[in-house]
């Protein structure tokens, strides 16, 4: 159970592309005002990033340097690069360049020396070459999405998809973080397909879009963000996790890197629920 003076020892970052700064504003929020220092974290996606960018110190600034990013790019695809060897989305190379800039030497070695931070990747089927395999777990992500709106997805994992959870204390340089963050994130055409320890891997999302599969059973009560509304009923009822999701639907497409006041917006909202829930806990 948990308690109301420390009441959670781990946090969980659900994915959701750029609506994931909901959970920078809702964490600047709560952190300070229930004195959160959790020994564990599990993320997935950009929730991984953000995660990471808040425990490097760094999520202010990620949010100027998003922002800045993204106010320069016009347009979430170029169609005329098809034929010019320049990538036609540009998540990309803005996405990588970002985590590199954002979680420097000084910001990753804070990482590492911090709580023990996982990140949850999707290792396709071996039987699935990497085209069939987007397809696949793709498909199965949003027909479930729709059919029945889970928090924790199932149909990847039955048909073959399995759980990769990797420790951010096994990335040495900002350029290894990045890669490892992206490779959590693999959703081509955004990004190309990402290989990680000799073989394919996609967006961990497929297999845990709220990654607690990534905690272990010892790390304790567990805070868990998520970043779209759930019907209540669908919400998982248990006795050491909170699942707290945003007070309404986030304004911000979670793959438009055109837009950086719907990024403000998701921090903001962010800032907002978490002051609600600091104020009302532990009711």
């Amino acid at each position: 159970m948990m308690d109301k003076d420390a009441p959670f020892s781990s946090v969980v970052f659900a994915g959701g592309g750029s609506r994931c700064l909901w959970q920078v504003g809702f964490w600047d929020s709560v952190a300070p005002a229930l004195e959160l220092a959790p020994r564990a974290v599990a993320g997935v996606s950009a929730g991984a990033t953000m995660a990471c960018a808040i425990l490097a110190g760094r999520a202010r600034f990620a949010l100027e340097y998003m922002k800045a990013a993204v106010a320069a790019n016009p347009k979430n695809m170029y169609p005329l690069r098809l034929f010019s060897g320049r990538p036609v989305f540009p998540h990309y190379p803005i996405y990588r360049q970002a985590v590199v800039d954002v979680i420097d030497a000084d910001g990753l070695e804070r990482l590492r020396q911090g709580p023990d931070m996982r990140v949850l990747l999707a290792r396709p089927p071996a039987w699935a070459g990497p085209r069939l395999a987007v397809l696949l777990g793709f498909g199965a992500y949003m027909a479930e999405k729709k059919l029945n709106g889970r928090v924790h997805p199932e149909i990847a994992a039955r048909i073959g998809f399995r759980p990769l959870a990797v420790p951010v204390r096994a990335c040495w340089t900002p350029e290894e973080l990045a890669d490892l963050l992206i490779s959590s994130s693999c959703t081509p055409p955004m990004t190309p397909v990402m290989n990680w320890n000799g073989g394919p891997v996609l967006d961990g999302g497929l297999v845990d879009n709220v990654p607690v599969r990534a905690l272990d059973p010892d790390d304790g009560p567990a805070l868990v963000l998520l970043t779209r509304l759930y019907r209540p009923e669908l919400l998982p009822q248990s006795p050491t996790r909170r699942y707290v999701q945003p007070s309404r639907p986030i304004s911000v497409a979670k793959w438009d890197y055109t837009n950086p006041q719907g990024f403000q917006d998701a921090y903001d909202l962010g800032r907002r629920d978490g002051e609600r829930f600091a104020a009302a806990w532990p009711d």
